[in-house]
């Protein structure tokens, strides 16, 4: 066949708010996400962490590969994964979340991986920093971006593309970003970048690339798909929309009691009923305040010191439970006076929804 032929595929169905397609269910299959109750945990096991992968996951061999410094650069080199493990190694346990996180909870819905709550997860990783290795190349004068090549290579929307993202060096400067090979004291996985990613703490995840194999110094701005095409916020197909970077304000709590099977719904006995969650924003800003609505009453609940910059803070709150029904919700303020909100912001793609979980709860 010649030509793109992809290229059918250039817009999104519409979508049915609670009816899924079967390329959306399959999507699902392939990228999982973090089990709630594990958010009883400060460090999500390595296998309950969420996943979102664009493409088929690369298979390299941590042996031979090679990070390659090039584009503007006064000094490019190159680095075997044997040379990074002698750089200066840090280990930073980091909150990370899917921008598309709460996607189908935002109506009309996009067409897209259907994520509910569960596209986040924390977890310690090791590797060195960033900002050394980019001085070491000295940019040329006139670079303006430096970019960031996964091997992960695929369609959207009918364009065929490598995933890519960039910073700008003053984002480099500023923002903690890491190399990272170890995830939770072990070499990371096929499915989560092995044998070398970054992390930028703080970001959604979009821009933690996988795989990588390019770090590039650029005079223009990059112009990657994923970069100007995606992942930005838009009130409509047509808008050049506003680039997403700092996670939004969020809680969300381990659904209490037992659940039925299909629709999470959850039973609990009256009683004392101990809830726990995690909060979290983005460029590691101190979450000050949770609240918890029960039959739409918001009471305080009990915040535990934050531990880690960019790592979620525990939350706990003790209901006393009486029988009926309920829907119980939890929302966060930070620092900076930002508030989660009850509804859903809107966004043409669905990101960042960050509005107050829902847990439909029974007591009897």
């Amino acid at each position: 066949m010649s030509g793109n032929p992809f290229q059918i595929y250039s817009d999104k169905p519409t979508t049915v708010d609670g009816i899924y397609s079967q390329e959306e269910i399959g999507l699902a299959n392939r990228n999982s996400g973090n089990l709630l109750e594990t958010l009883a945990l400060d460090i999500t096991p390595t296998g309950c962490h969420y996943l979102l992968n664009h493409f088929d996951v690369p298979l390299l061999d941590p042996k031979v590969h090679i990070l390659r410094f090039s584009g503007s650069f006064e000094a490019p080199f190159e680095l075997l994964m044997a040379e990074i493990m002698t750089l200066p190694a840090v280990t930073m346990p980091i909150t990370m979340e899917c921008a598309g996180n709460g996607r189908a909870g935002v109506s009309p819905r996009s067409h897209s991986m259907p994520w509910m709550y569960e596209a986040v997860g924390t977890s310690e990783w090791t590797g060195t920093k960033l900002a050394p290795l980019i001085e070491k190349a000295c940019p040329k004068d006139g670079v303006v971006e430096i970019s960031f090549m996964g091997a992960d290579y695929g369609y959207d929307m009918g364009k065929s593309h490598f995933f890519g993202r960039s910073l700008t060096l003053n984002q480099i400067k500023e923002l903690d970003v890491l190399l990272v090979y170890a995830m939770n004291g072990s070499p990371l996985l096929p499915q989560h970048g092995s044998p070398l990613r970054i992390i930028v703490p703080g970001w959604y995840g979009m821009g933690n690339v996988k795989w990588l194999t390019d770090i590039k110094a650029l005079t223009e701005p990059y112009n990657g798909y994923q970069q100007v095409k995606t992942y930005r916020f838009k009130a409509h197909k047509d808008d050049p929309g506003i680039p997403i970077q700092t996670i939004r304000v969020k809680s969300l709590m381990v659904p209490p009691g037992v659940p039925d099977w299909s629709t999470r719904k959850r039973f609990v006995s009256a009683g004392k009923v101990d809830l726990v969650g995690r909060a979290w924003s983005g460029d590691g800003s101190p979450i000050v305040k949770v609240e918890v609505a029960v039959a739409d009453e918001w009471r305080n609940a009990k915040l535990f010191e934050k531990k880690d910059r960019y790592a979620w803070q525990k939350w706990t709150f003790s209901w006393q439970a009486e029988p009926g029904e309920y829907i119980l919700r939890c929302r966060a303020s930070d620092v900076n006076g930002n508030i989660q909100p009850l509804d859903p912001p809107w966004d043409q793609a669905g990101f960042a929804n960050n509005a107050a979980q829902r847990v439909h709860v029974f007591v009897g």
